[in-house]
């Protein structure tokens, strides 16, 4: 309907509003019409009276019945030199019901007797007192009736609410086109460019371009097209991710098969007679063993299917020594690594997946030292808190910039080295959450970074162990 819309709605209001405003006009204004009413009838009179008198005896009664039917009076007492003058009379069909003193009267008076006399339905006779004109005298009275008076003021309402009816109409006409160019055709731009824009959501060209001179709607048309573009950007980057995941879950699937024949075969080194080969094997077991399952984690997280941890008590010291052991290898000598984990302290939780995060922690901290070209320390510990256990990996390094911490733990995002994928905290804060504990970034400045991890001793889902 056409009073649902926007430009109906602001028609029907602006009438409405007109008309009210046209109204309160209206009573101020027929009392003003009463008052010069009743003025001009004075002023009849009172030239009828001075006639009169100037005439002296020369005017006969018909004359001054005359003049008292021209002024609509039906007696004129004026009052001339503190004399009270009888100047002219005819005879009153009834009784004197109200007088009216026009002589300095209120405005609200005013209205007041408008009012009152619009609500007559019988004539009545009524007294007025006015001051005359030119300053003739000190007064002139008079007595008249009042449906003369009611009609003509009806006729000027009438009148008056017509010609409002017109302005209002008018009004509303122009301030329709007004607010349907102005505010309606905006509106319907920015719902056709959502409209263009749901339909087509990676097409660039539906981003809406913001155009509008008024300042609310171009706030509206800027913020929608900041949504626009961030939402263009992330659903572009899902669009990468997935294929992305796709390359990664066909890698991961041929590099386990793979490091599982690299497997087979080390298994037959373990029996090898020579010493350095025998201390070298287990590690080589190991560190393929865990790049198998790397690869069918990965598999897994590529589905959405992350395994749930599987608890077991470990030494977190010992775990802390095989990860150091492992970043000794891959750095370049400018990284020293120190503990700072009680040998007793024990923690439950899934070993692999711990592993995984100080793994990423420790590896990014290294690199971090290692591209700033100076030396540095990387510091892995560990202890016991209320309800569960804090595992820190801090650093000596330059700090994490701006851009990183405001996308920390965002996929392809939070990365700081160059080359590097941005998913190292993403896959950390991921295991970390699936203990139901939480990763957070501690600090990082100038002198270094800190993240630090909370597991609880208890899963609410998933505990296996």
């Amino acid at each position: 309907m056409f009073l649902n819309t926007l430009s109906g709605r602001f028609l029907l209001l602006t009438v409405i509003f007109v008309m009210l405003a046209e109204v309160l006009i209206f009573v101020p204004s027929v009392a003003r019409f009463r008052e010069d009413y009743i003025l001009s009838r004075l002023e009849r009179a009172q030239i009828a009276s001075l006639s009169l008198l100037a005439a002296g005896d020369m005017i006969d009664e018909k004359v001054e019945q005359e003049l008292l039917a021209n002024a609509e009076v039906y007696n004129v007492v004026l009052r001339r030199d503190e004399m009270r003058e009888l100047v002219l009379s005819s005879p009153i069909p009834s009784d004197i019901v109200a007088t009216y003193d026009l002589r300095d009267a209120p405005a609200w008076q005013l209205i007041r007797d408008a009012i009152e006399c619009l609500f007559w339905r019988e004539n009545h006779v009524i007294r007025v007192i006015g001051d005359p004109v030119k300053q003739a005298g000190l007064l002139i009275e008079v007595t008249m009736d009042t449906a003369p008076l009611r009609m003509a003021m009806f006729d000027y309402g009438f009148r008056i609410l017509g010609l409002s009816a017109i302005i209002s109409v008018l009004t509303a006409g122009l301030l329709f086109f007004a607010v349907g160019r102005v505010l309606v055709q905006p509106i319907k731009r920015v719902v056709n460019h959502m409209t263009a824009y749901a339909d087509a959501p990676e097409d660039a060209r539906s981003v809406i371009v913001p155009q509008s001179t008024v300042i609310e709607l171009r706030e509206a048309e800027e913020a929608l097209l900041a949504l626009q573009t961030q939402l263009t950007s992330a659903l572009r980057q899902k669009e990468r991710l997935a294929q992305l995941g796709g390359a990664v879950a066909r890698v991961s699937h041929d590099l386990r098969n793979i490091l599982t024949t690299a497997q087979l075969l080390t298994d037959r080194i373990e029996t090898s007679n020579d010493p350095a080969v025998a201390r070298a094997a287990p590690k080589l077991v190991t560190s393929i063993s865990r790049a198998v399952a790397l690869c069918e984690a990965t598999l897994a997280f590529g589905k959405a299917e992350e395994a749930p941890p599987s608890l077991a008590r470990f030494k977190a010291l010992t775990l802390a020594e095989e990860v150091i052991e492992a970043e000794v290898l891959a750095g370049n000598g400018l990284v020293e690594f120190v503990t700072d984990i009680p040998a007793s302290l024990t923690i439950r939780a899934d070993r692999e997946q711990i592993y995984r995060v100080l793994s990423n922690l420790a590896r990014n901290a290294r690199q971090a030292i290692e591209a700033s070209g100076k030396a540095g320390t990387v510091e892995i510990g560990a202890g016991e808190e209320e309800g569960g256990w804090w595992v820190r990996v801090g650093d000596t390094g330059p700090g994490l910039p701006q851009r990183t911490r405001d996308h920390l733990f965002q996929p392809f995002q939070g990365g700081n080295r160059k080359g590097g994928t941005g998913l190292g905290l993403t896959i950390a804060a991921e295991l970390v959450r699936g203990h139901g504990g939480r990763l957070e970034l501690v600090r990082s400045d100038d002198g270094g970074t800190e993240f630090l991890a909370h597991l609880p001793r208890e899963l609410v889902l998933g505990d296996q162990a």
